[in-house]
């Protein structure tokens, strides 16, 4: 119950300074909606590209990867709210105060994951508005949207860790540059099959491929890659977990 009522509490306050504060709130609403118009719209003439072959054209393509994209940095950006924390205070007295330190970073993932459910829910009427092609049922949507859940936690948990070692907002560009790296060495533009040699062998690598072209096949209706879409994501989901905690740990060493 004091785990409960910690990550509640943390959660709350988290999510009222987000919804409160138009510096912090504007920007995770206008990225998204800025990438989207940029690739789904700029780049439409890409579907006319020899073999590529998804179906449902691509505003749907580009959909799936935006929605990624805000969700990892959804929860990087509320790492960056960690960070402030820690830099003016709170976060100390709240290390001395808490009676459970998991219910701290419990508190936090729930505020990345309801700060993003604004942001994908934004996002997703934005897409149909402008006549966004939906291929997959019910059990589909549900898949897709859980996977951007899941990579929402990865990008807390990262920025998380890094604010908690660190301590400080300055720390902000190393928590961005990584998940920034591994979103744009998947493919981001073109099916897995039409990148380029190098990028290809790089992209087989990543993780967030997998993820990506999962959330794909779950909107055109056709899933792929599933196992390994979920299965890679829930692995470092765990790693990065450990990785917070200990972070914590330190944060509660240092004092």
């Amino acid at each position: 119950m004091r785990l409960w009522s910690v990550a509640t509490g943390v959660a709350w306050r988290t999510l009222k300074n987000v919804l409160t504060t138009p510096s912090i709130l504007l920007p995770t609403m206008a990225f998204p909606l800025f990438f989207f118009t940029a690739f789904a719209g700029g780049l439409s003439q890409v579907q006319n590209t020899p073999g590529f072959d998804y179906p449902n054209g691509y505003t749907a393509f580009q959909f799936v990867f935006v929605l990624l994209q805000s969700a990892a940095f959804g929860g990087v950006f509320t790492g960056f709210g960690v960070a402030r924390d820690f830099e003016g205070g709170f976060s100390k007295r709240l290390l001395l105060a808490a009676p459970n330190r998991k219910g701290i970073v419990l508190g936090y993932c729930l505020a990345a994951l309801l700060r993003w459910c604004i942001t994908g829910t934004m996002l997703t009427v934005v897409a149909l508005a402008v006549g966004m092609q939906v291929g997959g049922g019910p059990v589909d949507l549900v898949a897709m949207y859980t996977l951007a859940l899941i990579v929402n936690l990865c990008g807390f948990l990262w920025a998380a860790g890094i604010a908690t070692r660190l301590r400080t907002i300055q720390a902000g560009p190393l928590m961005q540059m990584p998940v920034f790296l591994l979103l744009f060495l998947a493919p981001v533009y073109v099916p897995l099959a039409l990148l380029g040699d190098t990028l290809h062998a790089i992209a087989r690598f990543n993780p967030l491929t997998y993820a990506l072209e999962s959330g794909r096949g779950f909107l055109a209706g056709d899933p792929v890659h599933v196992a390994l879409g979920f299965g890679l994501p829930l692995l470092v989901a765990v790693a990065l977990t450990v990785w917070a905690l200990r972070g914590l740990s330190s944060a509660e060493a240092a004092g």
